[in-house]
């Protein structure tokens, strides 16, 4: 790919000002309120959590930094139909709600691994909990790998150094916060994940004049394929791949996996929960959907012109980058601003599943040896920082 260009002093300020946000989020949770000196508020924010802040904590943490660079890539290339996948939904929301919120909240356990040992035994609960670190650190360090990649291609800044700094930033709030400060970043990020997928579209929209004619564009260029029910499960997308796949892969991510469900018990009961779930479900979607027409937008504004193609971007996952530079480059702040919501999308899952990883290692095998509760807290803050490091190496 050739040279696509640097950031500006005023890009730099704006990653600044937003990390400076992040830290500042994290050292006021710290002082305030209980001051994260029990267990029950280091991971559970008290169990006294608002509806709002923890249903738009659960959409950030569910979209990361691949969503942002892989959603509308996907889209620009092989079409909306991709869309389809959010139909999922309306089965995964009311299982969870309905099955599985009632039983978490009846075992009352901040890690979900205890319903398997109260179900099937000790051994199955080790294996399981054993094999979930493995895979989100796995997870986390792909999830960063991404947008540094991103920013390295933007500004020249090696990929080593985005790793480190960003994430030390989110290893610092996650630490001193607790899971208050990372449901409260999860919405500042929320906020800035959203503001960069709207940049994109607002760009192309005042360049193409109307919503029309990037519709009409998508619609030429064969963007608009809704209409692809084969039963072929070699073919990539088609509206039961979608719905079957995104089913069994939102399932594991909103009814069992430790970080939503660590979310959902920051609420006081089950119907809180109900309530919270529920908010978030449209406003999921909503965002699905804009990620999806900001695919459609640079598809209409490429159109003709595709920079794969012409060898500007050697691989898809470049195109946002790319779309960066060459839409935004002259509004100073604005390329930072879009990086800035990339970041967030990552940082917003690697925090919920940090302050996870340090809930399964508390209560799945320091608990048993450290009885007592005033001990807990500071294993705690160990476990959080032992497994940041791990992540960033």
């Amino acid at each position: 790919m050739t040279k696509m260009g640097s950031f500006t002093f005023y890009d730099y300020v704006v990653l600044l000002i937003i990390l400076t946000i992040l830290s500042a989020i994290g050292l006021y949770y710290r002082y305030t309120g209980g001051k994260q000196s029990s267990t029950e508020e280091y991971l559970l924010g008290d169990r006294n959590q608002s509806v709002l802040p923890v249903a738009l904590s659960l959409v950030a943490s569910h979209m990361s930094g691949i969503s942002i660079l892989g959603v509308p890539a996907e889209v620009y290339f092989r079409g909306a139909i991709y869309s389809v996948a959010n139909i999922a939904l309306l089965i995964v929301i009311p299982v969870t709600v309905h099955l599985f919120l009632p039983v978490f909240f009846k075992v009352a356990s901040m890690s979900v691994y205890e319903y398997l040992e109260l179900r099937f035994g000790r051994h199955l609960r080790v294996l399981a909990s054993l094999v979930y670190p493995v895979q989100s650190v796995l997870f986390m360090a792909v999830v960063l790998y991404a947008p540094a990649l991103a920013l390295e291609t933007l500004s020249g800044l090696s990929t080593t150094w985005s790793i480190l700094v960003v994430g030390s930033v989110c290893t610092f709030y996650s630490t001193v916060g607790g899971i208050k400060a990372v449901i409260m970043t999860d919405v500042f990020q929320f906020i800035l994940t959203n503001l960069a997928v709207f940049t994109i579209i607002l760009t192309v929209y005042l360049e193409k004049g109307s919503f029309i004619n990037i519709w009409t564009a998508a619609k030429k260029g064969g963007r608009l394929n809704f209409s692809n029910f084969s039963l072929d499960p070699t073919e990539r997308h088609t509206w039961w791949s979608l719905i079957i796949g995104a089913t069994f892969t939102y399932m594991g991510t909103y009814a069992v996996h430790q970080s939503q469900v660590q979310r959902y018990l920051t609420l006081r009961d089950h119907r809180t929960a109900l309530r919270t779930l529920y908010v978030s479900w449209p406003i999921t979607t909503a965002f699905s959907l804009s990620m999806i027409f900001a695919g459609l937008c640079m598809y209409s504004k490429y159109q003709g012109c595709d920079p794969l193609m012409a060898h500007t971007i050697r691989s898809e996952d470049q195109l946002i980058p790319y779309f960066v530079v060459d839409a935004l480059s002259s509004c100073p702040g604005l390329p930072g601003l879009v990086v800035a919501g990339i970041f967030s999308a990552s940082l917003s899952s690697i925090s919920a599943n940090l302050n996870s990883l340090a809930t399964v290692s508390v209560q799945d095998y320091i608990r048993p040896l450290y009885q007592q509760k005033k001990k807990l807290v500071p294993t705690v803050l160990s476990s959080i920082k032992s497994i940041c490091l791990l992540e960033l190496i």
